[in-house]
C-alpha cells in the first residue's frame, strides 16, 4: 500500500509540473515580443560620429534603423569632421565615422582608426545663408566682400571651411569674416540669430533651415564639391551593427533620406 501511495504521489507531481510549465512565457526573447532584438541577436547602443551637416538626415535614418532593428539604440556625436578624427585619435569609442570630406577620412585611415575601406555615400556643395528676405541684397559670392557686411565662415580645417577657401582661390576673392566656426551648424546659428548678415554653409543646411534663413546659390560652388565617406571604426564595440548601419546609409532608404534636403548621390 505504501508503494502504491508513493507511485500515485509521484505521478500527481509530474502532472502538476507539466500543467504549470505550459502556463509560463517562452524563454525565447523574440517570441511574441514587439521589442525583441533584431535577427541574429543584435542589440545595444550603436555610436555614430558624423559631420554636423548630416544632423537632420542621420537623425531620421537613425530612427528608421532602430525601427528595423528592435533592441538597438543609435546615438550620434555631431561635430566638425576634423574634431571627430581628433577624438578618435585620442581613443574615443565609436562604431561608425561619417566625414564631410575625403581629407579627414584619409587622415583617420592613416592614423589607423578605421576598419576596412571607406565608401562615399553623398556629395554636398556650398550656399550662402542670409536673413529672411535677404535684407542686404546678397546675390553673388563676390557680394560677400561688401563693406560693413558681417560674414561668418567655417574654420579652414573643417570641410566647409576648406571648400570656402577653395572658392576664394578659384575666384580670386578674399573674404574678411568676423568669425570662423568649428562646424557648419554654428555658422548657420549665427545667421539665424542675427549675429551675422551672411554665412557660408552647405546647400543641405540652408535647405533644412528653410523658413528661418534664405538660401542664395552661386555657380562657383560647383568647383568645391565635398564627398562624404562613411566607414566602420577600428575595434568598434558594435562592429556587426556598424556594418549594417553603413550598408543602410548606402542603400535605397539612405539615398532617399539624404536626397530630401539636397545631398547629391555618392558612388
Amino acid at each position: 500500500m505504501k508503494k502504491l501511495a508513493l507511485v500515485g504521489a509521484a505521478a500527481l507531481a509530474l502532472f502538476a509540473s507539466a500543467c504549470s510549465s505550459g502556463d509560463q512565457p517562452s524563454s525565447n526573447p523574440g517570441a511574441g515580443s514587439a521589442s525583441a532584438p533584431a535577427p541574429g541577436g543584435a542589440s545595444g547602443t550603436l555610436t555614430v560620429f558624423a559631420a554636423a551637416s548630416l544632423t537632420e538626415s542621420f537623425n531620421a535614418l537613425g530612427k528608421q534603423f532602430e525601427a528595423a532593428h528592435p533592441g538597438v539604440k543609435v546615438t550620434f556625436d555631431y561635430e566638425g569632421s576634423s574634431s571627430l578624427v581628433q577624438k578618435l585619435d585620442n581613443g574615443a569609442k565609436a562604431d561608425v565615422f561619417a566625414s564631410a570630406d575625403q581629407k579627414n577620412m584619409d587622415k583617420a585611415v592613416q592614423d589607423g582608426v578605421i576598419d576596412g575601406q571607406p565608401t562615399v555615400f553623398a556629395t554636398n556643395k556650398l550656399a550662402i545663408a542670409v536673413a529672411k528676405g535677404n535684407p542686404k541684397g546678397i546675390k553673388t559670392f563676390a557680394d560677400l566682400t561688401k563693406p560693413g557686411l558681417n560674414v561668418v565662415v567655417c574654420a579652414q580645417q573643417v570641410p566647409c571651411g576648406s571648400a570656402t577657401q577653395k572658392v576664394e582661390q578659384t575666384t580670386k576673392t578674399t573674404l574678411k569674416p568676423v568669425s570662423e566656426e568649428t562646424n557648419v551648424k554654428q555658422v548657420l546659428a549665427k545667421v539665424q540669430s542675427g549675429d551675422a548678415d551672411a554665412g557660408l554653409v552647405y546647400v543641405t543646411d540652408a535647405t533644412s533651415a528653410a523658413g528661418k534663413v534664405d538660401k542664395v546659390d552661386f555657380p562657383e560652388s560647383s568647383g568645391a564639391v565635398n564627398q562624404y565617406p562613411i566607414a566602420v571604426v577600428k575595434n568598434a564595440p558594435q562592429a556587426a551593427l556598424a556594418k549594417q548601419f553603413t550598408d543602410f546609409v548606402l542603400g535605397a532608404q539612405g539615398k532617399a533620406e539624404l536626397a530630401k534636403i539636397g545631398f547629391g548621390p555618392g558612388k
